[in-house]
């Protein structure tokens, strides 16, 4: 044999030993994100009802006080969808939205008290309040996800028309937070002035999730979509003291009701 042929031969066999590992790394990787997955469809994924004057309590925290007398409320039934508990006259509506779509996984440990305008009512609670009702239709997390976005690329969901605001000055949420993206229950009472199709780098933003303190400037929450992006302008130090202060019966009996509810640093 030539030692050209010899050095052929060699690089041969390197070229196999280093396709079978990579095969193997993508097989390791594949196997993991299957287990993970596996592991993610194992937990509880059944919807719990709340208690009904809990769950009002709770929906109405995310207003400031002056605003919660004239609010609606609708509480959610698992197996239908959202009901109307309180129609108030105000335009504003506050729901605890339980099933997030962007996510495309269906949790029972999402707890995200919210209320909008009228202009949002009729926008972007609108698709909550309907992901919520096809959830409990029996469509599944991704067919779900699928079917939001399609509606919003075809039209049929629309942004608000004018300038608006979320409200979500609650004392307590749990849902996916900083600074690692993870679900978890935590205290981020904040304002959400609309913003669709506005960027971080439109208004020159640059929020970092593992620094606290960049969060204290305004900045854009994307939520799956361009159309569902946000200001969020959280609320001062002093005023979630006052927050945590004037809610410390409804954070109480939150953590009572479910251990996922009760803040870490809660009293």
């Amino acid at each position: 044999m030539t030692k050209t042929s010899i050095r052929s031969s060699h690089r041969s066999k390197r070229a196999r030993r280093g396709l079978a590992q990579h095969l193997a790394t993508i097989g390791t990787i594949m196997l993991t994100a299957w287990a993970a997955s596996a592991i993610a469809q194992e937990q509880p994924t059944t919807l719990e009802q709340m208690p009904a004057e809990l769950e009002k309590r709770f929906a109405l925290s995310a207003l400031p006080p002056q605003l919660r007398e004239e609010a609606t409320i609708y509480l959610l039934d698992p197996e239908k969808g959202y009901e109307l508990a309180i129609e108030g006259t105000s335009g504003v509506t506050c729901i605890v939205q339980r099933t997030v779509w962007e996510m495309a996984d269906f949790r029972d440990d999402i707890y995200i008290p919210l209320c909008y305008d009228a202009a949002g009512t009729s926008t972007y609670l609108h698709v909550i309040m309907e992901a919520a009702r096809i959830r409990a239709e029996g469509m599944g997390p991704q067919e779900l996800k699928s079917t939001i976005a399609r509606r919003w690329e075809d039209g049929t969901y629309q942004v608000p028309e004018r300038a608006g605001m979320s409200y979500m000055v609650a004392p307590v949420q749990r849902t996916i937070g900083p600074p690692d993206l993870e679900v978890i229950t935590l205290s981020l009472p904040h304002f959400m002035p609309y913003a669709p199709g506005v960027s971080n780098q439109d208004i020159g933003a640059h929020p970092d999730l593992a620094d606290p303190a960049s969060l204290q400037n305004p900045f854009i929450e994307r939520q799956g979509i361009d159309e569902q992006s946000y200001f969020i302008h959280m609320v001062g130090v002093d005023e979630k003291a006052d927050i945590l202060n004037r809610e410390t019966d409804l954070v109480k009996d939150l953590c009572a009701y479910r251990d996922v509810l009760c803040l870490a640093d809660a009293d």
